[in-house]
């Protein structure tokens, strides 16, 4: 039911799987890395494994959608009836999607465009966005879901378990000495972002094993004890390791009522490099 003709716009770091974005009425847009071969689509002519098998020899560029794009996909939704757009995007301290979205929409003529800066990405985004298709399939007003967007953003809680400091130091994110060390020592940082949108370093474990049961920890410690939520686990090129986080996660919080599970998308994946895994909380706002 979406009788307000209500559509959803987010970009390809929300980490949404493919099978949700059918079946609601969500809009992705791509970002682009570069390599020197040239450049490409996130997810679209490029997929993850093959960034994590290039970044081994060159550390790729990543960059804004295209204005075209943008205004392409708006065309599109107001193609195919939809009058008002509801935009969920990466976190503006990493990328300038959320700003250019934002400018493009609001001159945008026959749709009324809001957009958010999730603050976050990945499994922060997705939430996020999954969650509104869901109130505007129960048939929720324009103007409630106005109000419990910035809830949901502000009840979100995202981690990473990174396998190797390697990717973050080539990209200019830490400092030489830590990731040498980090690498040695076999220190596995959890980040999470900073309230400026930045990735931020929250902790550290040695060794996978410890590092995931730290990150749920973590994931435990934020939630208050009370209130529905959601969760979500995701990983870059790890499978079976997503496979314990799950089982993990849902042991933790077995009164979860929709987990979502995803794939890093290619932008994050040339961050942080493959065997990442992910987990995340959203606690529902009161209705």
């Amino acid at each position: 039911m979406n009788q307000q003709r209500i559509a959803l716009v987010t970009d390809s770091c929300a980490d949404i799987p493919p099978a949700l974005r059918k079946k609601y009425p969500i809009y992705v847009i791509p970002l682009k890395l570069r390599f020197h071969d040239g450049e490409f689509l996130d997810g679209v002519t490029i997929q993850p494994a093959e960034v994590y098998r290039r970044q081994k020899e060159e550390m790729p560029q990543t960059s804004l959608p295209d204005g075209a794009m943008i205004e392409d996909t708006f065309c599109q939704i107001k193609a195919a009836g939809y009058e008002k757009v509801i935009a969920v995007h990466l976190s503006g301290g990493l990328s300038g999607t959320h700003n250019m979205v934002r400018v493009i929409g609001q001159d945008f003529v026959g749709l009324e465009v809001v957009t958010y800066d999730s603050g976050s990405g990945s499994l922060g985004t997705g939430l996020t966005v999954v969650q509104l298709a869901k109130y505007i399939t129960e048939g929720y007003a324009w103007g409630a879901l106005l109000r419990l967007v910035p809830k949901l953003i502000a009840q979100t809680k995202v981690f990473f378990c990174v396998d190797t400091l390697e990717f973050l130091q080539k990209g200019g994110r830490i400092g030489k000495i830590a990731a040498v060390a980090g690498t040695l020592l076999q220190i596995k940082p959890i980040i999470s972002f900073a309230p400026n949108g930045e990735l931020i370093n929250k902790a550290k474990a040695r060794g996978s094993k410890l590092a995931m049961e730290k990150m749920v920890q973590m994931v435990r410690d934020y939630y208050p004890g009370h209130g529905q939520y959601n969760i979500a686990v995701a990983h870059g090129g790890a499978p079976a390791a997503l496979k314990q986080i799950k089982t993990a996660m849902q042991t933790q919080f077995p009164d979860y009522l929709d987990c979502l599970e995803g794939e890093i998308d290619c932008t994050l994946g040339a961050y942080v490099g493959p065997r990442l895994l992910g987990a995340a909380i959203q606690i529902l706002p009161d209705i």
